[in-house]
């Protein structure tokens, strides 16, 4: 069985936006040694989740894990991809697909935010002292 990684991201009228999650791609490549991880969009930037998963498909993929890049499950990650699944399902009834959890809340984004907070806070000069990493200290 071949495995598949979709990055579904909202989509974006700004291409920079949009190829963040392309390295982001790149990354879970990397980091996983998935041969399979594409790229899809909610709305406003192709490919959309089913040509995602259609590209998955024709990789050769027979499972799929189709994983939100949302902070939160809002409306798109409980009403919109299940929905997007649904349709993938009714398509590759021998497809196997699951949905990821959005990245949510935990320690190592509150640590990311709190470098950029610090980068911040130098790049305008109001701080020297670095700022303790999130629940460190």
């Amino acid at each position: 069985m071949s495995t598949a990684i979709l990055l579904m991201g909202h989509g974006s009228r700004i291409p920079e936006a949009n190829e963040a999650l392309h390295a982001i791609a790149a990354m879970v490549r990397e980091g996983t040694g998935c041969a399979i991880v594409e790229v899809a969009f909610r709305e406003q930037h192709a490919p959309n989740i089913q040509q995602g998963i259609d590209s998955c498909v024709a990789q050769g993929a027979t499972r799929l894990l189709l994983y939100p890049y949302f902070l939160f499950a809002g409306a798109h990650v409980l009403e919109d991809l299940p929905a997007e699944l649904d349709e993938a399902g009714r398509r590759y009834p021998d497809l196997e697909m699951i949905l990821g959890e959005p990245l949510g809340v935990h320690r190592k984004l509150g640590e990311i935010v709190c470098e950029r907070i610090e980068t911040s806070l130098a790049g305008a000069g109001w701080r020297s002292a670095p700022v303790r990493a999130a629940g460190k200290g």
